[in-house]
């Protein structure tokens, strides 16, 4: 018993020593030698206080963000605000017809007071800032009205500069890209002018709160110099600024960009309007072509119509499906008739050529007597059937406004037939057999002949008016 007592102070004993020894190792004072040797130590190593990490030197403490509700627009509860606004244009990129549609990319700014934001500066200097403080602030909320699409770019980083000036000024850029409606009036196609218009406006704030305006007036939109496009001259820029109603929320101030745009002729020139005016022109040429030629006017007059019909395709193929006509339809269908007439007029000459012959024949048949065609000197009818002699028939045969039995005066081909003529049966009314001679004219040539002057004179007049109504 007396053994056990003993070891179990004996233990306590050296647990009481080992508390006593950490107590003191805890406690234990630094050696002075080394404290003394720390001003020794190389100056390059030295490191001062981190200011950028010392709360007042951060920006958004500068602005008193914290101290704001930024939900909230300047001056709230009191007069609209006042947001100016400048652009400048930077590139038109494309013009289309087909969506009625432009692509414009442009520099937005907006100018503004909110003296939540004002400093204290020493040098009255502005400070500059990225997105990043832009989506902690109170910006105005711009949309563009009749977009179809935009974006902010973001490359290398989103381009957006807000600048913040000490008495609370505000200067907001964007760098976008936008594309919006235009309505076109495609009527004078390709030879019109359009007008399109970039529309902004505030999406929440009525003109109770916001009030937007240009800058400077219209000095408020710059255009780069080297903005070109290859189908249109840009002629002007302006801008205007007119308020908005909806039903259900109010009125807006909204402003807008217009630009004026008129269309190079020229592309359309050579790749419509020459080509269709040939085609015409080549239906011209079956005119002085034989009307028994049937294999060179027939598929002359079908080669142009079908050409034609290429061209009317393609230049509709790039162009909406708009319900009224255009300038180039005008014409191209007008060309289109021209061609077409012309195989109308080849299929006139050769159906009123084959009636004549027709009806020559048959006259030919009923006819007694027949004494060749071209010279009468050669008749050799007989006298006792006819009652003339040769004489008589020499004597006749020079009736006529040639002269001859050649080409008359006007071109066309003039057949004289001597042929004795039944008046009528001397049974019945005692009349006799009067021979003489009959005059056939087959003019086959009259149409063509008429249609090489009437068919260019027609076109030329049609390209005087439609040049002077259009151009």
């Amino acid at each position: 018993m007396i053994t056990t007592i003993s070891t179990v102070l004996h233990w306590l004993l050296l647990l009481f020593i080992i508390y006593l020894l950490l107590l003191l190792n805890c406690t234990k004072l630094p050696n002075p030698k080394k404290t003394t040797s720390f001003p020794h130590y190389s100056p390059i190593l030295k490191r001062g206080p981190d200011m950028t990490k010392s709360p007042m030197t951060k920006s958004e403490q500068l602005l008193r963000i914290d101290d704001h509700d930024f939900t909230m627009r300047p001056a709230f509860g009191g007069p609209p605000i006042p947001v100016g606004v400048d652009v400048q244009v930077e590139s038109l990129d494309t013009i289309s017809e087909v969506d009625m549609d432009f692509t414009m990319t442009l520099y937005l700014r907006h100018y503004w007071k909110d003296e939540r934001l004002s400093f204290t500066s020493t040098n009255n200097q502005s400070m500059t800032f990225d997105s990043r403080l832009a989506k902690k602030i109170w910006v105005p909320d711009m949309f563009f009205v009749h977009s179809k699409r935009s974006f902010i770019h973001d490359t290398t980083t989103d381009n957006v500069m807000l600048r913040v000036y000490p008495d609370g000024n505000v200067l907001y850029s964007l760098r976008v890209t936008v594309t919006a409606m235009c309505n076109m009036d495609l009527s004078r196609f390709p030879l019109d002018t359009q007008t399109c218009s970039l529309e902004i406006e505030s999406y929440a704030y009525t003109d109770d709160d916001l009030m937007l305006y240009w800058k400077k007036g219209n000095e408020s939109l710059n255009t780069d110099e080297r903005i070109s496009l290859s189908q249109f001259l840009i002629q002007k820029f302006h801008t205007t600024t007119k308020l908005a109603f909806y039903s259900s929320t109010g009125w807006y101030n909204r402003l807008y960009i217009h630009f004026t745009l008129r269309r190079h002729v020229f592309f359309f020139l050579l790749q419509t309007y020459f080509p269709a005016t040939l085609m015409v022109m080549l239906s011209w040429v079956s005119f002085w072509i034989d009307r028994r030629a049937v294999p060179a006017r027939v598929p002359l007059g079908i080669t142009t119509v079908l050409t034609m019909s290429t061209i009317i395709t393609g230049v509709n193929a790039s162009m909406p499906r708009v319900s009224y006509i255009k300038a180039v339809d005008i014409y191209l269908w007008v060309s289109f008739v021209f061609v077409f007439l012309s195989v109308i007029e080849y299929a006139a000459v050769n159906y009123l050529s084959t009636v004549q012959e027709r009806k020559e024949r048959k006259l030919r048949e009923r006819l007694p007597c027949t004494c060749g065609i071209g010279n009468p000197d050669d008749a050799m009818c007989d006298p006792q059937i006819t009652g003339y002699t040769t004489m008589d028939v020499n004597s006749i045969g020079n009736y006529g406004t040639a002269g001859n039995y050649g080409m008359p005066e006007n071109g066309g081909r003039q057949e004289r037939m001597f042929a004795q003529v039944v008046l009528g049966d001397p049974q019945l009314t005692g009349q006799v057999k009067r021979p003489g001679y009959v005059n056939i004219w087959i003019d086959t040539h009259a149409i063509d002949k008429y249609s090489r002057m009437v068919f260019p004179g027609s076109y030329v007049l049609f390209n005087i008016i439609y040049w002077s109504i259009y151009s």
